[in-house]
Formats: structure tokens, sequence, C-alpha cells
């Protein structure tokens, strides 16, 4: 069984304004002093952040526990300090510069990198998913690449910054793209030419480790996976499971097919990188409210039918893993009430700051979409 891990970067909001509240090193205090949470539970670049690293799972029930419980840990102390516990990719408003927690690294790349750090408020979800070797890695990563819009479309969770709606459901992508590395990667040979490639660009546009390679997918450099890294924080845990089991079965079916290397190399080949970036844009844009990119044919076709086919590619994948079931739920769950962005959106419409607010706190350890906020169809 292809096991899987989870990183979830939730950031704490001032509960009137919506803004970075800095307390995250309280947070982080408490976190390290429970035996459950510590190993699991990292700083993050803003000082209003957390980081759930988990644990290595195979299952998407043992996930859903350990993700649920960490979040309610994390919500019971914002509670306790004032602050409302969000998982979203951009706070709805925020101070013109970020306060950047203490770490050395940290303040390296605000040196480096200057003003880009203004607008560099985000959170996101990354899936770590195993792959049997480096050559694997690279096997799957050529083929995630034509259907990272859709991924991206799925996981869009930041319509609103700076107290405005951007008109677009990934913020979060857009504010990313001024980074050195960015978007989706190109596709490689084979893992030397991975490896050769990544080296090329350290030292140059700030690129002072290989882990400030910012791709929406890579391959790991401390652990035996590949990392999708397109999703913006999700509002709930049970999104973040529908797109973890995704892109399980998407590493599963490109490196246990025969002649994977070539199959996912020629699909690669078919998508350059100038459809992929301009797809990317528009996926950011629509997220699943209109079209998106269909790697099976080249070109745009209704987001709802493109989902619904990569589940069918992968109906065995996810059957073998004992997932079938639960994201056939979730995706219809999704298309009836909208993504992380339509109902921030719509809560944002009916009621500004405190209906968005209404909605993370709702939603933030919320199973299975049981929660009392209006969805993106009930507007």
């Amino acid at each position: 069984m292809t096991t899987f891990g989870v990183e979830e970067e939730f950031q704490f909001l001032n509960p009137e304004t919506l803004r970075p509240a800095d307390v995250a090193s309280f947070v982080y205090a408490a976190l390290m002093g429970s035996p459950e949470w510590r190993d699991v539970t990292h700083k993050e670049f803003l000082a209003s952040q957390v980081e759930h690293a988990s644990v290595v799972f195979s299952d998407l029930g043992e996930a859903r526990a350990a993700l649920l419980g960490f979040r309610r840990f994390v919500a019971d102390r914002a509670a306790e300090l004032g602050v409302v516990a969000a998982s979203t990719g951009t706070p709805p408003d925020t101070t013109p510069f970020p306060s950047i927690t203490d770490v050395e690294r940290y303040h390296r790349i605000v040196r480096d990198l200057g003003g880009v750090i203004a607008d560099h408020q985000v959170s996101g979800l990354h899936v770590h998913v195993q792959v049997p070797d480096r050559e694997g890695g690279v096997v799957a990563l050529n083929a995630a690449r034509p259907w990272m819009p859709l991924l991206t479309s799925i996981s869009t969770n930041s319509p609103l910054w700076r107290g405005h709606d951007t008109g677009y459901d990934s913020w979060r992508t857009v504010l990313l793209r001024r980074w050195t590395t960015a978007g989706c990667p190109p596709a490689f040979v084979d893992a030397a030419d991975y490896d050769r490639r990544i080296a090329r660009l350290l030292g140059i546009g700030g690129m002072k480790d290989l882990g400030l390679i910012a791709w929406d997918v890579r391959l790991s450099e401390h652990l035996p996976t590949i990392e999708f890294r397109m999703g913006d924080a999700q509002l709930g845990a049970e999104t973040t499971l529908l797109i973890a089991a995704l892109v399980r079965a998407l590493v599963t079916h490109s490196v246990t097919k025969p002649e994977a290397t070539d199959a996912a190399a020629s699909a690669s080949a078919d998508v350059p990188p100038e459809l992929l970036s301009a797809a990317l844009m528009h996926s950011a844009q629509h997220g699943m409210r209109r079209d998106v990119f269909d790697p099976t044919f080249g070109g745009l076709a209704p987001a709802d039918e493109v989902l619904t086919r990569l589940v069918r590619i992968l109906e065995r994948e996810l059957s073998d893993a004992g997932d079938l079931e639960a994201v056939s739920e979730a995706v219809a769950r999704m298309l009836r009430e909208g993504t992380g962005a339509e109902r921030q959106r719509a809560a944002f419409a009916r009621a500004g700051m405190a209906g968005v607010r209404g909605l993370l706190e709702s939603t933030f350890v919320a199973q299975e979409g049981r929660h009392g906020e209006p969805t993106a169809s009930s507007r």
C-alpha cells in the first residue's frame, strides 16, 4: 500500500479584522508540550502560523483522525487566546508587511527576496506520496504535470486579499508566481536530469537551498516521496483528504502501469510548459466554477466533467486503497457545495468579514461537510 503524509499550515487571525494575529509562538509552545503533537509540529515562516507535518499514513481513516485531532487542539488554543484558527490560502485582510518567525533561515529569505515578502502571507496544503525510488518519483512527476490545473482548481481557497474579493479563486497561486521557481515544473528525462537541473538553480534569484524550490510538484530532498504543493490550505480536513487520496492514486497509477517511464514522459511532452502555465492561471482564476484544462484531449472542458473523468481513470487505484467510496462522496459534495473559494466568496458577499469568520470557525474541525454555513449552491 502506497503511504502518504500531509502538511497543513494554519494561520491565526484577529476575530474582528481577520488580519494575522502573531500568536503562533504561544500555540507552538502548547503543541510542543503535548506528547501527542510535539513530533509533528513545526514553526512556519509567518509569526501567525503553525504547521502540522503529519506522521506517515496508509489509509484515510487514520489520516482523518490525526488531522482532526491536531485541528481541535489548535482551535482550542486559539479560543483561549481570543483569536480565530483559520485554514485558508490567504488571510482575508492583512498588514503591509508580515511579522516573520524568529528563525535565521527565514530572516535570510527576507533579506534575499525583499519586497516579494510583503505579499508572501500564504498558507498551503502539501501532500507527500511515497515513491519506490527517485527514478519512480520522476515518473510520477511527469505523469502528474498535466493534471496540475485540475488539482489546483479543486484546492482553490483564497479568493480574498487585503479586504477585497480578488476575482480569483486562488490568489495564493498568483502571489507565489513571483518566486524564482513557481508553477508547474518542466518534464524531466530521469532522476539524474532532475538532480542536475535543480542543482544549477542554486545561488540564482535567491535560491540559497533546494528547500526554496516552490514548484507545484517536486521531489522531496529528505524523504522518499513526491510532494504536491499546489493546494491552498483547505477549510476543512475532508477536502484535504480528498486531495490526498487523488494524488496518491495518481502516483500509484503512474508508477505501476507497464512502461510507466515512457508513457509519463510522452504524456508530459504533449503538454508544454507554456500551456500548463496558462492553464494554471486559468484554474487560479476560475477554480471549479467554469472550465478547466483537460489533459485527455488537450483543451478546456467543464470542470465537473474533468474531475469525474480523473476519478474514473483512477478507479482501480482508489478501490484498491479503499478510498473510492470516500472520494466519490467528497467529489459529489464539492460539486454540490463548491470549493473553499466559492464558499468564502459567498460568505463575504452575504455578511462581509463576519460571514467569513463564521465560515472559518464552523469548518475548521467539521467532519464530512456537516456544518451550519450556507453552501455555494444555496447563494
